[in-house]
């Protein structure tokens, strides 16, 4: 296995990062504006307003440091328990399985799965592996 990547590979790799850095962008710069709807929404899942802009603060560190190269491990493991936290939310308020609970699973899989196709040092600490006999 090589240094190069294919083409096709670079850009689903980035395809697949693309769409959680600007999903993330947004939600986390929506909530430090703290319109109405970004209020009310996180005054439903039980927290406090004053809340609102700290998550976004969080959101938006985590997004910034996974979407640069050098920092991007350190933002997937930020992501990673930040998501962890919306499904706790989530599983808290009884939402419903696969379009509340499960949408931070289908984000952290996108943004490993893109990191993954374009580090070859996530590669190596994460291999995909045959099934061998013992």
């Amino acid at each position: 296995m090589g240094n190069t990547i294919s083409k096709g590979r670079l850009w689903t790799a980035w395809f697949m990062s693309g769409l959680v850095i600007l999903f993330m962008l947004f939600d986390s710069i929506f909530k430090l504006f703290k319109p109405a709807p970004a209020v009310e929404g996180t005054v439903s899942l039980g927290f406090s307003e004053h809340h609102v802009v700290l998550i976004g603060i969080l959101g938006l560190l985590s997004i910034v440091l996974y979407a640069f190269p050098r920092t991007s491990v350190l933002g997937a493991l930020l992501l990673t328990g930040y998501y962890g936290g919306v499904i706790a939310t989530h599983v808290r308020m009884d939402a419903p399985l696969f379009t509340h609970i499960l949408f931070p699973v289908y984000l952290a899989v996108f943004a490993w799965g893109g990191l993954w196709l374009r580090d070859e040092y996530v590669r190596k600490l994460i291999p995909l592996r045959k099934k061998t006999d013992r």
